[in-house]
């Protein structure tokens, strides 16, 4: 019997599909579709559940590996993300207080208020993790900076929008209030890949019927860690957030 089904309620069913009219034929073949429906649920029951992780809130950052200048502007909770098998795959803090910009109409952005190189957080690996390009990040704690993808044919089609976080070594963006023009924040990102490449993550459209932390996967095997952060507005804005999984090839 699948768990969670009650024994009584089965009686029930199996009572009211035999005491209805009908040919011996006709209620073994009701019997028969209403047994495979149970047997259905039962199996894509644990399926569904599976496609959704844990969010855990933990306390405020504290490692030194961070600069007391960005860990000062971080919220006091952050969040442990883990995968359906209970793995952490990643902790966060969101900055409190995010800076914010007039909002404007950007063909394939979505999160307007936010201005390019605005640091939005922190992000700790810790196991080595991967960007939105699949390349390896170690271990350890990482600056969040947003920054847009060029609006060009290298990255036409790379991700649902234009809108990054991109992954800077802690121990190269001590200053929070810092801004960067696109190349000096790619070289800083670069540090965080060892490669040419700057390692981004992906920020898609929040799904606005989800409770509020939440991490989940999609059809597209990618994991997305869901939550709002507080602009200097007061304003609560809701981001999605990519942390395991990359861009279709």
């Amino acid at each position: 019997m699948c768990p969670g089904t009650s024994t009584a309620s089965e009686a029930l069913l199996w009572a009211r599909l035999l005491a209805r009219s009908g040919t011996v034929a006709e209620n073994v073949r009701q019997i028969a579709a209403f047994s495979f429906s149970v047997v259905l649920a039962c199996v894509l029951s644990p399926l569904c559940a599976a496609q959704n992780g844990k969010v855990e809130t933990i306390g405020p950052l504290t490692d030194t590996s961070v600069s007391e200048a960005v860990r000062q502007t971080l919220d006091s909770k952050g969040y442990r993300v883990a995968l359906d098998e209970g793995t952490p795959v990643c902790e966060i803090w969101i900055r409190k207080g995010v800076p914010a910009q007039t909002k404007k109409d950007v063909q394939g952005v979505i999160y307007t208020p936010l201005a390019e190189s605005t640091l939005v957080g922190v992000l700790h690996f810790p196991q080595p993790g991967s960007d939105y390009r699949g390349q390896p990040i170690p271990a350890g704690f990482f600056t969040l900076r947003y920054e847009l993808i060029p609006n060009d044919g290298n990255h036409l089609g790379a991700a649902p929008s234009r809108d990054f976080l991109l992954l800077i070594p802690a121990a190269s963006d001590p200053d929070p209030n810092a801004t960067f023009r696109l190349q000096e924040l790619v070289a800083l990102s670069q540090k965080a890949t060892g490669t040419r490449h700057p390692g981004p993550l992906s920020l898609v459209q929040p799904d606005n019927a989800r409770t509020l932390p939440a991490v989940f996967k999609d059809d597209q095997e990618h994991w997305t860690f869901s939550a709002t952060m507080q602009l200097v507005s007061a304003e609560e804005l809701p981001f999605a957030l990519v942390v395991k999984g990359t861009a279709q090839q």
